[in-house]
């Protein structure tokens, strides 16, 4: 028998597709347990090989595993491959891996490009995704009209993707003060699907509407001369209760949307309120849990020289960092004080040097002057002089 050359006949045809099948059967395999390098290998074999019935599902695990082993440039290539096909099903899949490689490196245009090869496949699947995808894009553009036109198109696609983008899109609105529109994104992302992050965007939905509210009656509540944020509203008297009751939840809810600035300007505002009834209520809740003097100890009745370092702290929400540096004032003065003790060191010079140097130790901090200046009173009390016992800068001279 001679052999002859020629086309390959169908059986041959048939053949080498089923060994091309079994290949991107092996490759993904090897994917899905981690082996991206020799699964690469194999889908190259079938693309080298020119498979038409696998090329697209081989381009696309390439694409795939090349980027699952940190080989992007290359893995966005194989998707590139994979969109050229124009099989209904791996093209726009590649598009979809393609879109998003662009996008976790920054290149919008790119992705944005890509996002629209996922749409132009009609492919019903992945248009949510898509819509997703672009409204992003123009996002990122500042296109504010075309963004919302593809916002409403991925809510619309009732598909596993519709609460992530609506959790995209309240995200959005919620932090430009959107509040009725988040909530509405908010609520059609939960028709689709129960979503834990939805749940937190819409308690913050209740937030921001509780600020508004609140802030309703502080405005209200205002001394007169002050523009209110509502001009329409009536010059209303609010009891002194419920105005402090509104500076104390404003504040804190502020502070829970992580607006500390504007917490403490509003806590501000309400312990300087020119209504003393109102200014005393705040006051108090701002105090809420403060350490109370023993009444029956010497200078109860007085104020103490830590209160408005503790007021400020809880106004500005920095009671943690006081805190810290209190105890870390303590814990130095502690060893500087015990150190000679621990040595059973005898020396006067010694032993003063040591206290001096624990007693300097809240000079370094803000807080420091106004310790140093209580003991200085309370020692000219006790030694019943009417002028400073001790020198002026005591105890840092020199």
């Amino acid at each position: 028998m001679t052999a002859t050359t020629g086309s390959s006949s169908p059986s041959d045809a048939a053949g080498d597709e089923s060994a091309f099948a079994d290949l991107c059967d092996q490759a993904r395999d090897l994917a899905h347990n981690g082996h991206f390098a020799r699964a690469a290998q194999l889908y190259e074999k079938v693309l080298e090989g020119g498979s038409r019935e696998h090329r697209a599902a081989a381009a696309l695990g390439l694409a795939v595993a090349r980027h699952s082993a940190g080989q992007v440039s290359e893995a966005r290539e194989a998707a590139r491959a994979a969109m050229e096909t124009g099989h209904p099903e791996y093209a726009p899949r590649a598009a979809y891996h393609l879109a998003l490689s662009c996008e976790e490196e920054g290149l919008l245009a790119d992705a944005e490009r890509a996002w629209t090869a996922v749409l132009d496949s009609g492919h019903e699947g992945y248009a949510p995704a898509a819509h997703h995808g672009l409204a992003r894009a123009a996002e990122e553009r500042g296109d504010a009209d075309v963004a919302r036109g593809h916002w409403e198109r991925a809510l619309a696609g009732g598909s596993d993707s519709v609460p992530d983008a609506a959790q995209d899109y309240a995200e959005r609105l919620l932090a430009r003060g959107e509040t009725e529109r988040a909530e509405a994104a908010v609520r059609r992302g939960l028709e689709a699907g129960e979503h834990p992050g939805l749940r937190m965007l819409l308690g913050a939905v209740h937030v921001e509407r509780a600020i508004e509210q609140f802030g309703i009656v502080v405005d209200t509540a205002a001394p007169r001369g002050r523009a209110v944020g509502d001009p329409s509203l009536p010059a209303a008297d609010v009891p002194a209760p419920a105005a402090a009751t509104a500076y104390e939840l404003l504040a804190r809810l502020l502070a829970v949307r992580g607006d500390q600035e504007s917490a403490a300007q509003v806590w501000e505002e309400g312990t300087r309120h020119t209504d003393a009834d109102v200014a005393g209520e705040v006051r108090s809740r701002l105090r809420r849990g403060f350490l109370e003097p023993d009444p029956e100890a010497e200078g109860a009745d007085e104020a103490q020289w830590w209160e408005p370092y503790l007021e400020t702290a809880e106004a500005e929400g920095s009671t943690p960092m006081l805190a810290g540096e209190l105890f870390a004032a303590l814990g130095a003065a502690h060893a500087r004080a015990a150190l000679p003790l621990v040595e059973g060191e005898a020396r006067v010079a010694e032993l003063r040097g040591a206290l001096e140097e624990a007693v300097r130790t809240p000079s370094e901090f803000v807080w420091g002057r106004a310790l140093h200046d209580d003991f200085r009173e309370r020692l000219r009390k006790a030694a019943g002089s009417s002028e400073d016992v001790l020198p002026e800068g005591w105890p840092d001279l020199g």
